[in-house]
């Protein structure tokens, strides 16, 4: 068993001044289920904080602007004037983006709307839904039974889930979470499901007993239910539920105080309104949806600070080792040889520069979001917004990343 020591990854004092919500509650969504109440929220204050009061007569701080570190103030000028037209031109209603270097918290901005019927504006506290960026979360729960020796990544997964149907071929978590399983995703408008799930197991029923696609390891599909069996892996290896291992493992110990299950009945502070386009191109309100059965595939709410935290904490070993680092970031490779460019829960490539890209995109019923991390150089970057079709992207995610370099 390794013996894991965390390190909270706070962003200075300067950058992280104070981060509270005001709602009361007893029980925390994901702590406990979904009839929960919102608890009394904690607060991220990062060590030696500084506290600002504002004097008499000082003009109120605009509350859409998280921070933004003097020195790059030419380069915001320039990535607002890029999210301005990209706002502007695919008519989103709401975004948030944050950049850091490191540790380093540089720039973090709400921008348009989270609530177009109440014009409720976005902040850096707004939650958003993160889709498949909830994948590279999963990934780290992962990491830390793999070090502590609770789970080999190569065994079945029958091995720690006895109830997943025996199939013609074994499966393995490492190919669950590579997309090498032959495990189907979405069909039709699953995706849109509004059923309740009230176990990660349970959740499982949707797709458990279809045929594999292909003998695993042939063949690169991408599969979000995949990683819905990965969540079940996690509870037979941890012994504990899926979300509370997630909140002790991962959203605790990096101060994630933003990033929780997405809950439907739970009031949960901050939580944007949803968008997607109807048939004539219109943005309207999205759809009632449950994601209780895709967890760790897409399930999460998160901020881009949040975000940052999480990437700034892969980006050299202190939360895992550097073994654990570079096991997430390897592309995996085909039975044939061939790589796919995907370790566990990672994208990997090379930017224009040379440089390694570590990133994930993801996609969700009114929200999109992609997460880069660029381990050459320690910048991060992280934008979010609250339309199913905004073209959240890595060349996106690039061009702001190009005016902080």
């Amino acid at each position: 068993m390794v013996n894991m020591t965390f390190r909270k990854v706070l962003f200075t004092s300067v950058q992280r001044i104070w981060r509270v919500d005001t709602t009361d509650g007893s029980q925390a969504p994901g702590r406990g289920g979904p009839a929960g109440t919102v608890p009394r929220p904690r607060v991220a204050l990062a060590a030696g904080a500084l506290l600002l009061v504002a004097c008499d007569g000082a003009a109120a701080p605009d509350p859409a602007v998280g921070h933004v570190a003097e020195e790059y103030s030419a380069a915001v000028d320039s990535a607002r004037a890029i999210l301005d037209s990209l706002i502007a031109a695919e008519d989103i209603p709401g975004l948030s983006v944050a950049v850091g270097r490191g540790s380093e918290l540089i720039w973090s901005e709400g921008f348009g709307f989270s609530d177009l019927t109440h014009d409720v504006k976005v902040t850096p506290l707004t939650r958003f839904r993160i889709g498949s960026v909830s994948k590279p979360y999963t990934a780290a729960a992962l990491a830390h039974l793999v070090e502590d020796g609770a789970l080999d990544l190569d065994a079945p997964v029958r091995t720690y889930v006895p109830s997943w149907p025996v199939k013609r071929w074994p499966i393995t978590t490492r190919q669950l979470a590579g997309h090498l399983a032959g495990i189907r995703h979405y069909r039709g408008m699953e995706n849109f499901s509004a059923v309740p799930y009230p176990t990660v197991l349970s959740g499982l029923e949707i797709f458990q007993d279809d045929t594999l696609m292909s003998e695993p390891g042939t063949t690169y599909a991408y599969s979000s239910y995949g990683w819905n069996l990965v969540s079940a892996v996690i509870e037979g290896a941890s012994g504990e539920p899926f979300l509370d291992y997630m909140d002790r493992m991962v959203f605790e110990p990096l101060a994630m105080t933003h990033s929780t299950a997405d809950w439907v009945r739970p009031v949960i502070p901050h939580r944007t309104r949803f968008y997607i386009r109807n048939e004539d191109g219109e943005v309207v309100n999205a759809p009632y949806v449950d994601n209780s059965y895709k967890w760790a595939g897409g399930g999460f709410l998160s901020t881009p600070e949040d975000i940052l935290l999480f990437a700034n904490a892969h980006l050299e070993p202190g939360y895992l080792e550097a073994e654990t680092l570079e096991m997430l970031f390897a592309s995996q490779t085909r039975l044939d040889g061939t790589e796919t460019g995907y370790g566990l829960g990672w994208r990997s490539t090379t930017n224009d520069h040379g440089e390694a890209i570590v990133s994930h995109t993801g996609g969700s019923v009114g929200g999109r979001t992609v997460m880069t991390l660029n381990r050459d150089n320690g910048l991060i970057v992280a934008i979010v917004a609250n339309l199913s079709s905004a073209p959240m992207s890595n060349t996106l995610a690039a061009r702001i990343e190009a005016l902080f370099r």
